[in-house]
């Protein structure tokens, strides 16, 4: 079985669920991402600053490196890619991995979006509802 990692925004509270959701169904999902919590990325930018450091310089750091080898590692160890809407940059840009890699990635959002995208076509598909996604990863196992 290959194992989902889960991308979305630390500010989204619906994370976890979906987390739990896709491990009752039998996956192994990797999401312990989010136990930085909602204000990691504050908080770090807060520190950098209060250093003296600007963004660029601060992408350079120790912090950055830790976190972006932790995430990395379990990107290339992960073969489905799951982007959880809504969600910043860093989760776009870590979909992009995964199918610039040629490791399918999918699109969960709850809604229709105000603003649409064509670039979504990248991605193995597009869904409204979890039960459908869950559908779609079964061609996986």
């Amino acid at each position: 079985m290959t194992g989902i990692y889960l991308i979305g925004s630390l500010r989204n509270p619906k994370v976890p669920e979906l987390g739990s959701y896709l491990r009752a169904a039998g996956w192994d999902v990797f999401d312990d991402w989010f136990a930085a919590g909602e204000k990691a990325d504050d908080a770090w930018q807060a520190y950098e600053q209060a250093r003296g450091n600007r963004y660029d310089a601060a992408l350079h750091g120790y912090a950055a490196e830790n976190v972006h080898a932790f995430d990395a590692r379990h990107i290339a160890r992960c073969g489905i890619g799951v982007l959880y809407l809504p969600a910043g940059k860093s989760g776009h840009l870590e979909l992009g991995v995964f199918i610039g890699s040629g490791k399918p990635g999918y699109i969960l959002m709850d809604k229709e979006p105000e603003r649409w995208d064509v670039m979504y076509r990248y991605a193995r598909g597009v869904f409204f509802d979890r039960d459908r996604l869950l559908t779609a990863l079964e061609e996986h196992r």
